[in-house]
């Protein structure tokens, strides 16, 4: 009896292992669904246009990824202290994340310019942290040291 008992709680621990190892693999893995719903986001950083120029700038927008690559977004942005539209501007974008959570987008203004970034997706997917890693201004790169984090909006039922 004491054999079976043995091999019993053997079992059981093998098959609790087993199953925490899946559902561990299974939460960590990312794709482009992992982003869906609508999400608030904080920007905030620095332009660096030029030797020794610093502009602050801050930022709040709605982005509502499609959980298929791609987005639209309404920001509405604060540089040096001017905002940059009188309004909520709208863009439109692309991401692709991969399955270890990490991603890139590229947000794509109507003037032409873009800009491209680096993202972790976190908190089984409730929120997502961004760095610029570039930007294209009238026709231009512009320096930056920008980054934001979302958050996905619950809708209330």
């Amino acid at each position: 009896m004491n054999s079976w008992i043995r091999k019993g709680t053997l079992a059981a621990a093998v098959a609790a292992l087993t199953l925490v190892s899946a559902s561990t693999a299974h939460g960590a893995a990312c794709s482009n669904a992992s982003l869906s719903g609508k999400y608030g986001q904080t920007i905030s950083g620095e332009f660096l246009p030029g030797p020794g120029v610093v502009l602050a700038q801050n930022g709040v927008a709605m982005t509502d990824f499609d959980g298929n690559g791609k987005f639209t977004q309404k920001d509405f942005v604060v540089i040096n202290g001017s905002p940059t539209t009188s309004d909520f501007a709208a863009e439109t974008g692309t991401y692709k994340i991969n399955a270890d959570c990490t991603g890139t987008a590229t947000i794509n203004y109507p003037d032409g310019g873009w800009i491209n970034l680096n993202l972790v997706v976190v908190n089984h997917g409730h929120e997502f942290y961004t760095v610029v890693s570039a930007l294209s201004m009238g026709g231009g790169p512009v320096p930056t040291n920008i980054g934001s984090h979302g958050v996905r909006v619950r809708d209330e039922d």
